[in-house]
């Protein structure tokens, strides 16, 4: 083809018709109740609550945030007298007074790491003012509680040689270093208290539960930094499934030996926390991490068929099938979150998310 015949082509030939339509598809769509994207305007100074409350049109993990956010503070508003009375009520629950004071059953569950970490004092500060009512770790989470009690958590790096820092005694959780001898601190503290239990157990017959357990330790530390220490003073209910898979189950261990006898009975555990969630009115669960505490939890809602309100934080993903990895409605699949529930996954580290949802949500009535 000549210059001059090409050139003619390109002014005369319009764009292909299939190209037209694959580029140019019309929009069936309605923006009526849609939010539109829109990020925080620093033009108008630095103000952390709007900006935190910007990230629900932000887009992304951030618009996850601002929902989370949005569940928990309507679990946390939540009464009893927001429903209708119905037939099934019994007498007590139709009285206007009780009903405005039944509130939201707010179950907390939290993986060993964050409690090493200063997570530990944003989960200290919703039990010592009474913000959540049902307890769910792993043995790691009770523990390290009671050790940072008695020595210190320093902050490494991530990169430090496992090595160098098995010779030094000191214990590496991802970039906190734990000195060796906070865990003989940890012996030397908990052994005799272990003694008392055996003696009441003998002499006296009582029956020790992992709740039970964490609850008399945390009346024995009597340190007002211990998160367990406040869950005593508020009387709020402590579970922990595996209470042997940690420091704790190398102490009992010790002890078997030392002086054998002491039983933790696991059954009756498990019926308190299922019975956690039978006979609330409304619940609702938060969840930081995976593995046994997000499974344990859930659990316990399958007894009622399903949460009400569920915020997951974790950073796992779905593709291995684990519990961890789970979205929400995998949960509702087998009755353990409800199918009309309000329910959010955010795909975050807890240590950065966690201290901005509570600020936002149960710090904003202190």
């Amino acid at each position: 083809m000549s210059a001059h015949n090409s050139d003619s082509a390109t002014k005369n030939v319009s764009a292909p018709d299939m190209a037209t339509a694959a580029v140019l598809v019309k929009s069936n769509f309605s923006p009526e109740g849609s939010k539109i994207i829109k990020g925080y305007d620093f033009e108008n100074g630095v103000d952390y609550s709007a900006l935190l409350d910007s990230y629900m049109s932000t887009g992304f993990q951030a618009s996850h945030f601002g929902r989370a956010a949005e569940i928990i503070n309507h679990m946390r508003a939540w009464r009893l007298s927001d429903e209708p009375v119905t037939d099934l009520d019994a007498e007590e629950d139709r009285q206007p007074e009780y009903r405005a004071n039944v509130k939201c059953k707010i179950f907390l569950g939290y993986t060993s790491n964050l409690v090493s970490s200063g997570i530990r004092e944003t989960i200290k500060y919703l039990v010592k003012n009474k913000h959540v009512d049902v307890l769910v770790s792993s043995a790691g989470g009770i523990e390290e509680d009671f050790i940072k009690c008695l020595g210190s958590t320093y902050l490494g790096s991530f990169s430090m040689k496992g090595k160098e820092l098995r010779t030094n005694g000191l214990n590496r959780i991802g970039n906190l270093i734990v000195p060796n001898d906070n865990y003989c601190k940890f012996e030397d503290w908990i052994v005799p208290i272990f003694d008392q239990m055996l003696a009441e157990q003998k002499e006296h017959g009582v029956v020790w539960t992992p709740s039970k357990l964490i609850r008399r330790l945390g009346k024995e530390i009597n340190h007002p930094d211990s998160i367990y220490y406040w869950a005593y003073k508020n009387n709020i209910p402590v579970y922990c499934p595996a209470i042997t898979d940690g420091s704790l189950g190398d102490m009992l261990y010790f002890h078997s030996y030392r002086s054998p006898g002491l039983v933790v009975d696991l059954v009756q555990d498990i019926r308190a926390v299922n019975c956690e969630a039978v006979f609330a009115k409304k619940t609702g669960v938060i969840i930081l991490g995976g593995g046994i505490v997000k499974h344990h939890i859930c659990n316990a809602n399958l007894m009622r068929n399903g949460t009400d309100f569920a915020v997951f934080v974790n950073t796992a993903q779905e593709f291995d099938g684990s519990d961890a990895g789970a979205r929400p409605d995998e949960a509702v699949s087998w009755g353990k979150i409800k199918a009309d529930a309000e329910s959010v996954k955010v795909y975050a580290d807890a240590s950065l998310v966690f201290p901005l949802l509570v600020a936002q949500t149960f710090a904003k009535d202190d």
